[in-house]
């Protein structure tokens, strides 16, 4: 006959009171960390906007030629977003920027409309000219790349095909026909020859639920200072000019 289990000791009972008491402290105490880390970094990016931290009026982007932003393809659909984020990062003095989502929303959205007006300016690109006050968005000239997943592992799959059938198209026949041997200056050759190459980003800003670049060209970040911004549908014009103060502080060694 099957019979109960036997009831718990009162020292079993104690321990697993303790356990689940500092389990709960320990849990409260994260929460309480990261809700006191969320306002402050909010009332950081408030200040920031307002013009109250006077080390952030001024920005020194003489080392940010080239900027890329990945967003994640489900809120790469909000193009007021993006386009706002365009507005204020011209404003803010950026140049050229790479747009990129693995799904080429952005593609869609944005490249007609830079490839028909590369010559005008960042708020007659996106049609933002009656919103220029509420965006505080200045006419500077920006030039604007879009990238997608194609850009990516398909871009080495057709750089390595080029390369093979010029190798296999040489001069060399039969035996005399030594190995192919690529070098990473060939590599990139092939890149830019199928359309796949392009500057390496000095800074890259992520958008998005994951922490990660979303299949963004990783022969293009060899020396990128990435910097992961949060959700685009909470982003805060304060955080953007904090991430470029930041990285203009930053110094980088790139060996010899």
């Amino acid at each position: 006959m099957n019979q109960p289990p036997p009831h718990m000791s009162r020292p079993t009972i104690i321990i697993k009171l303790i356990l689940w008491l500092l389990w709960t402290i320990t849990h409260l105490a994260i929460s309480i960390l990261n809700l006191w880390s969320h306002l402050i970094y909010s009332l950081d990016c408030y200040l920031i906007s307002s013009g109250l931290l006077r080390k952030y009026q001024n920005l020194h982007l003489g080392r940010l030629k080239y900027l890329a932003i990945v967003v994640d393809s489900k809120e790469a659909k909000s193009t007021v977003k993006v386009k706002r984020l365009l507005c204020w990062l011209s404003s803010m003095g950026v140049k050229y920027v790479c747009l990129y989502d693995i799904e080429g929303v952005l593609k869609k959205s944005f490249e007609p409309a830079v490839n028909v007006s590369r010559d005008r300016t960042a708020g007659e690109h996106f049609g933002i000219g009656a919103n220029i006050k509420d965006l505080h968005c200045s006419q500077r000239e920006m030039m604007i790349d879009c990238l997608s997943g194609s850009d990516g592992k398909e871009g080495i799959a057709k750089a390595a095909s080029l390369l093979c059938s010029t190798y296999l198209n040489g001069d060399t026949h039969g035996d005399d026909k030594r190995k192919p041997a690529f070098t990473e200056a060939d590599m990139a050759g092939a890149l830019k020859a199928v359309g796949c190459g392009g500057p390496e980003p000095d800074l890259l800003l992520m958008y998005g639920p994951a922490r990660c670049h979303l299949g963004f060209p990783t022969w293009r970040l060899r020396y990128t200072e990435i910097m992961y911004m949060g959700p685009l549908k909470s982003m805060k014009y304060g955080a953007i000019v904090k991430a470029l103060y930041n990285f203009s502080k930053k110094h980088q060694n790139y060996g010899k």
